[in-house]
């Protein structure tokens, strides 16, 4: 079943006079439970691509249908409701609020619910359900023993393994990253990649936008921007395995044991801070 179909979207808008054509009638769509990586050189069209999906900007032309909704026609109070409920956003900076706890932070997306939260409802916004779900994401992600500690307290693997607990905690239609390890050093980057295949292989749908080609390779299809338009868009025969690649890099690094994995390819996180890679890219 499609949980995303663009369908000739087009963005054009004009900058000191002149009219740029970001995008050039993208068409394709995303099945649930498929693990894509969005890529292309700068000015290729993906950062709009990637706002458009995250329904933070609209097309000039075509349709975006997110989970059967067609988006494009939206009110603004529609398009944030989509946004809240349908969208689980993972961004570069983790964007956590420094004075409080990982639990509080996950549980953040529940407090936009509105009524339903206010109405004492058994949903996700009452208060009592959403602190079990925030708990439940957070021991999803490997970090159940990590509930109180403030980001400040947290490695950087560790702070976006909140911010990916966030996005989870509404149970989105999909998962959207931008360059989600781009702050990350090799080890920690690879974390990510490990969590993101092993809530993958659990069913979740998961778009990242990426530079970085050696990412992507972890990916089950690639889609590549250019000028605008597609260029190619295919599928990983075999993608990379994160976690032993993981596995590996820290045989090659550290050679004292570093325990086990979780269940379902989570790797563990010491908490420890490794020196950040040239460029923190």
């Amino acid at each position: 079943m499609a949980v995303i179909e663009l369908r000739d979207i087009r963005r054009e808008y004009r900058l000191e006079g002149v009219m740029v054509r970001a995008l050039r009638g993208i068409n394709f769509s995303v099945e649930t439970g498929e693990f894509i990586s969005i890529m292309g050189p700068s000015g290729s069209g993906k950062s709009t691509l990637m706002n458009i999906l995250g329904c933070l900007d609209k097309p000039s032309g075509g349709t975006y249908t997110l989970d059967g909704i067609e988006t494009s026609c939206s009110s603004p109070d529609a398009f944030a409701q989509i946004r809240n409920k349908k969208i689980g956003f993972v961004f570069q900076a983790f964007n956590l609020l420094p004075r409080t706890q990982a639990v509080e932070n996950v549980e953040l997306p529940l407090f936009y619910r509105g009524k339903e939260r206010t109405s004492g409802g058994g949903g996700l916004g009452n208060p009592l359900r959403g602190r079990e779900r925030a708990v439940a994401v957070l021991r999803e992600v490997g970090l159940g023993d990590r509930l109180t500690h403030l980001p400040n307290q947290l490695s950087g693997g560790q702070q976006q393994r909140v911010a990916i607990a966030r996005a989870m905690v509404n149970d989105p239609a999909f998962i959207l990253a931008d360059e989600p390890t781009g702050n990350l050093d090799t080890e920690m980057a690879l974390e990510i990649m490990s969590l993101f295949q092993a809530l993958n292989n659990r069913g979740k749908t998961i778009i990242m936008v990426t530079h970085e080609p050696e990412l992507a390779a972890y990916t089950k299809r690639i889609i590549t921007l250019r000028d605008g338009e597609i260029l190619r868009d295919q599928r990983v025969a075999e993608p990379r395995n994160a976690p032993e690649d993981l596995a590996q890099w820290r045989r090659d690094h550290n050679p004292a044991p570093q325990g086990i994995l979780l269940d379902g390819g989570v790797p563990p996180d010491t908490g420890e801070r490794v020196p950040r890679r040239a460029g923190g890219g």
